[in-house]
């Protein structure tokens, strides 16, 4: 696999750290340094571990929470399992809590059993590296979620946010239904796609409706010292924090880009379906959206590993269609849906 095929950013990509550090935060230059060495130590798990054992503890998720104990260690101690009482850290507590939700939201609203449709366990390991990492993880190769703590001045703990939580399970979805390669477009629809289930997790964890969110990712972890509101907004991509590279139309998508910059744009246009799913969810509900979302990415025909934006969307009139003449979408979704892209300068009838 070349180095863009799994998806290895954090929660923070590379580009905003740089942003940060280029304006004196030495906390982000920190938290830079320390992706690589994760990287390393990632690479070096891989090849001494069997991923493929004790994943699944029967046919319903459990999840086990361990203590980093602030060191790069996965699995270090275990300090909360299924079915555990609460312990007196509060942030494995949380952590157990959202992973929950996260299940929960799962198998209620989108039919799935876990993060493999099996039942797979979800492990997640807390204070992970230091006391102040500006980052959080989802780690294919080893299944395994990572919440840094954060600095507490430009990030907060991961672990405490939902849509931080159920973003990188999001990841971990797309990895086991499509495994959208992670540079350009399908990198985008990667991220997309992670965006979208934190936000619809948020939303039915806070008993919110697409009317009464504020559509923003990150919003709860951005410290005093972030110099905005939020990571993104699904809602107006390019407007979370001041240097925010998100866009929201099709007509500034750069195919040229490097892939040394951010693998080509994955989080600069994930704006761009962010913002057309903002507006379908704006029209069906977010549950309903979502739903549909999901139920496209299964169309491995069409949303195959280089999937485009254009090809994004003929999965979702597809699957809008085909849930439509079963009763579970209003019959206006597909105009809704069509309508959607084009704001954002996406059509089946437009060449990609």
């Amino acid at each position: 696999m070349s180095e863009h095929s799994e998806h290895k950013e954090g929660f923070i990509p590379r580009y905003v750290l740089k942003q940060m550090a280029e304006r004196g935060n030495e906390e982000a230059e920190k938290t830079l340094i320390q992706m690589i060495k994760i990287e390393e130590k990632v690479e070096k798990e891989k090849k001494k571990t069997q991923v493929t054992n004790l994943l699944h503890s029967g046919n319903v998720a459990e999840r086990l929470i361990y203590d980093s104990e602030n060191t790069d260690e996965f699995k270090r101690k275990l300090i909360r399992k299924e079915g555990d009482p609460p312990v007196h850290d509060e942030v494995v507590n949380i952590t157990y809590d959202f992973c929950g939700k996260t299940l929960e939201y799962f198998k209620s609203k989108l039919k799935r059993n876990s993060i493999d449709n099996l039942g797979m366990d979800v492990i997640a390991n807390v204070h992970y590296f230091d006391g102040e990492l500006n980052n959080a993880f989802y780690f294919p190769e080893l299944r395994q979620l990572a919440f840094g703590d954060g600095d507490g001045v430009l990030f907060k703990n991961f672990a405490r946010s939902i849509d931080v939580v159920a973003h990188e399970l999001g990841h971990a979805v797309t990895h086991h239904v499509n495994q959208l390669k992670y540079e350009r477009q399908s990198g985008a629809l990667n991220e997309h796609f992670s965006d979208v289930i934190g936000t619809a997790v948020q939303q039915f964890v806070k008993g919110q409706t697409a009317d009464t969110a504020d559509w923003l990712i990150g919003d709860e972890i951005v410290g005093p010292n972030f110099p905005g509101k939020a990571l993104r907004s699904m809602k107006a991509p390019g407007t979370a924090y001041n240097g925010d590279k998100q866009v929201a139309h099709f007509n500034d998508f750069d195919p040229n880009l490097p892939l040394a910059d951010d693998d080509g744009g994955v989080h600069y246009y994930s704006g761009i379906p962010n913002k057309a799913f903002y507006l379908t969810a704006m029209k069906i509900g977010t549950d309903k959206a979502a739903f549909l979302w999901y139920t496209a990415w299964h169309n491995r025909r069409i949303i195959h590993r280089h999937a485009t934006f254009k090809e994004a969307l003929k999965a979702i009139l597809e699957s809008a269609e085909t849930l439509v003449n079963r009763g579970e979408l209003p019959r206006e979704t597909v105009s809704f849906v069509k309508n959607a892209f084009e704001e954002v300068g996406v059509s089946t009838l437009v060449p990609v």
